[in-house]
């Protein structure tokens, strides 16, 4: 899953972007408002987490921005400032969560993938499609009750398209969701990752789960 971080402390931005790798979230970053709606408005994204206080452009237009564009990304808002009526402004805007510095990661990872899953329309942190089971807080997968064991990459494939079940989803969806607009993955990367997914899901079980939809992408199903 692919998050934008718009906050203007550096610092603040490196631990976060930094453990939102280790829990396998793909993360692009801006530092002044200006940029950070650009990036929000011209580019997909599946959560945004959003500081008020930016140079530029403040949080609370960034927000305002989005949702009169019809831009329904989930958005947490991170602010110094603590007192109801900016909570209450920011909920009323369209924020899906609000979190005071300084706030624990850990919250902020709970949050985050509480929001995604509301998104989608699961209330579960656990995606289950016949016996495969995807455990969303500790990136764990297992099929017939057995670990698999995946790659990050891989990991954030299936996710995406666990997320997504019974959708096609094209390889440019996927690879604006698992990449980020810095790299230069190779054309054929997706078809590759899901060859090394088959092996490890499908390979040895009668019933299959990953399918190819010709010439549109790909799909997780029964």
């Amino acid at each position: 899953m692919k998050v934008l971080i718009i906050e203007d402390e550096k610092d603040l931005v490196r631990v976060l972007k930094r453990g939102l790798e280790e829990n396998s979230f793909t993360v692009e970053t801006a530092y002044d408002g200006e940029e950070g709606l650009y990036l929000a408005e011209n580019f997909p994204y599946d959560a945004i987490v959003l500081d008020l206080m930016l140079p530029g452009i403040q949080g609370f237009q960034i927000l305002e921005r989005l949702r009169q564009s019809k831009k329904d990304v989930p958005v947490i808002v991170l602010t110094a400032k603590g007192d109801v009526e900016e909570r209450v402004k920011g909920l009323n805007l369209g924020a899906d969560d609000y979190m005071v510095k300084p706030f624990n990661f850990s919250e902020l990872i709970a949050r985050l993938r509480a929001v995604l899953r509301r998104h989608k329309g699961s209330s579960s942190s656990s995606i289950e499609i016949a016996d495969l089971k995807i455990d969303m807080n500790s990136n764990t997968v297992y099929r017939g009750g057995k670990e698999i064991k995946l790659t990050a990459k891989e990991y954030k494939i299936l996710e995406y398209l666990a997320l997504n079940r019974g959708k096609v989803i094209s390889r440019t969806e996927l690879l604006e969701h698992i990449y980020d607009i810095n790299s230069d993955p190779d054309s054929n990367v997706i078809d590759v990752y899901i060859n090394y997914l088959r092996k490890k899901l499908d390979k040895g079980f009668e019933k299959k789960l990953i399918h190819t939809v010709r010439g549109a992408g790909y799909i997780l199903k029964e």
